[in-house]
């Protein structure tokens, strides 16, 4: 027998790997900045479902742009590649700090800037994968068919793009922040440049002044990674107005405290969420006038308000023997459970030995989770996104209906019935959808202007005839005025909000749109 000896394998070689490792980087960088853009524009500007979806059709048309590009780079394609890793570096590392700060004193130019660098870097991302191909097609040609090399890079890209998708929101944003996780991508764009530029040294025409250039760009990154704290601080010092106590970018939202001579305010994706001046206006009409209606609520549910203040109003009735709190966001609940200055303004009710606090999205946990209450007090943000559309809806308040005892009150905070009067409207037909009686009024609250509020329930509403002492705005002979409604806030036909169609969300928006243009 004659032995048939197979072909011997190309050895690997160090460059080889060193590309393919590069193309893992490169995937996972572009994708980072384009979460990134998209992340901040939903906290800057609202509506995280069309930034997100405006930044990524951006940055994936920039890609092709710069796909169609690549095919003009025709030599030194080495010192083109290292060239553009140092400009994606440069310019997505440091986007996340120059549009927060951008957006702190021309607030005006920031969409313009957003959109552009969005379009500068995918242009630079799109060069990026067709430049590595080809070198890796001129360099080592023997080890790679034109399929084999297609396959392998792909692997490699979406291998990056996937471990930055889920190293985002639960590592890189809650432990770094947005502006030293875009640095940090930007040093490893950087340090792909230096790999390229130590394994091909050899063929670059101006090699040290591509060594100055690295360097350059990575002592500019370090520092602004060194200085992300303090850029952070001058932009939102300078966006709020008043002294920045406390700012954490967790996995859901953008949580900033402000204090200053006129009190403490708490903003929630740069939303006005409370001041501390007159809240109490805001979180007594919430909570009294289902609480004393129904007249010894024993079991309470709170959705939402991690800050505590409903639940502080709620605790002025010794018939309530529980409380469970669902907040989504458990920085908010620790916040204010423990900063001094945050407990003295919730009176420490998230102490309190009645309640419970669960962190959990709301409609979730009313799905799996059995049990009546008394009252339910529903204290979320705007509909400003679908994500929070979906708490406004037919499906989420034929939950609430399920978990009401037969005599108990649920009571809905509902935006401005001046300013938003269609939105607000919206809300009571879609309670009224799922069967239940709906009881809209409205209080003032100076720092919101006109506000207003729903009550739900399966029996008509009276008004108390007893309210808790030491209440600062709420009396008896003031309530009925709450549940009277001037010409120009007065009911308007609307539609019902339904998982299916949304149409809050686009109704606010419309609404309180006209009052920024």
């Amino acid at each position: 027998m004659v032995a048939v000896l197979e072909p011997a394998r190309p050895t690997v070689r160090p460059a080889e790997v060193a590309l393919l490792a590069s193309v893992f980087v490169v995937a996972a960088c572009g994708l980072l900045y384009e979460l990134a853009a998209g992340a901040l524009a939903s906290y800057l500007l609202g509506d995280s479902i069309l930034q997100f979806s405006t930044v990524i059709g951006t940055y994936l048309f920039a890609m092709g742009v710069g796909s169609y590009l690549s095919r003009f780079l025709e030599r030194q394609l080495v010192a083109h590649f290292l060239r553009i890793e140092l400009l994606v570096g440069v310019i997505g590392g440091l986007m996340p700090a120059a549009l927060f700060a951008l957006h702190s004193v021309a607030e005006g130019s920031f969409r313009f800037a957003l959109y552009g660098m969005v379009m500068a870097v995918g242009t630079l991302v799109g060069l990026e994968i067709p430049l590595v191909m080809r070198i890796l097609k001129r360099h080592f040609r023997e080890r790679y068919a034109l399929k084999d090399l297609v396959s392998q890079v792909l692997t490699f890209d979406y291998l990056g793009a996937l471990a930055v998708s889920i190293a985002f929101p639960l590592l890189l944003v809650p432990q770094l922040g947005l502006i030293r996780t875009g640095v940090l991508f930007g040093l490893l764009n950087a340090a792909v440049a230096l790999w390229a530029l130590a394994l091909f040294r050899g063929e670059l025409r101006h090699a040290r002044a591509h060594a100055v250039a690295c360097v350059a760009v990575v002592a500019a990154l370090l520092a602004v990674f060194v200085a992300a704290d303090r850029v952070t601080t001058w932009a939102e010092d300078r966006f709020y107005g008043d002294n920045v106590v406390y700012s954490e970018t967790s996995a859901y939202q953008r949580v900033v405290v402000t204090a200053g001579p006129a009190g403490v305010r708490l903003f929630l994706n740069g939303n006005l969420q409370f001041h501390s001046r007159d809240e109490y206006r805001y979180h007594e009409a919430l909570v009294h006038p289902a609480m004393a209606a129904h007249g010894a609520p024993k079991q309470v549910l709170v959705l939402g308000g991690g800050d505590g203040m409903a639940v502080r109003e709620v605790l002025k009735y010794p018939s309530v023997e529980h409380i469970t709190l669902v907040e989504l966001d458990p920085h908010m609940t620790t916040l204010f459970a423990e900063r001094p200055m945050l407990r003295r303004l919730n009176g420490d009710s998230l102490h309190s030995p009645k309640l419970r606090i669960v962190n959990a999205d709301a409609f979730a946990w009313l799905e799996q989770q059995p049990g009546h209450y008394d009252v339910i007090v529903i204290d979320f943000p705007d509909p400003t996104n679908f994500s929070l559309g979906k708490l406004y809806t037919t499906s989420f308040y034929q939950l609430i209906d399920e978990h009401l005892s037969a005599g108990g009150y649920a009571v809905v905070q509902t935006t401005s019935p001046l300013i938003a009067r269609k939105a607000f409207w919206t809300v009571a037909t879609t309670l009224e959808a799922v069967g239940l009686t709906a009881t809209p009024y409205h209080a003032h609250v100076p720092s919101f202007g006109e506000w207003g509020y729903t009550l739900a329930s399966r029996r008509p509403f009276r008004l108390p005839t007893v309210l808790p002492a030491g209440l600062r705005f709420l009396s008896l002979d003031g309530l009925p005025a709450l549940f009277n409604f001037p010409p120009d806030m007065a009911r308007v036909p609307t539609g019902v909000n339904r998982l299916s169609n949304q149409v809050l969300v686009q109704t606010f928006e419309e609404e309180w749109g006209k009052v920024h243009r």
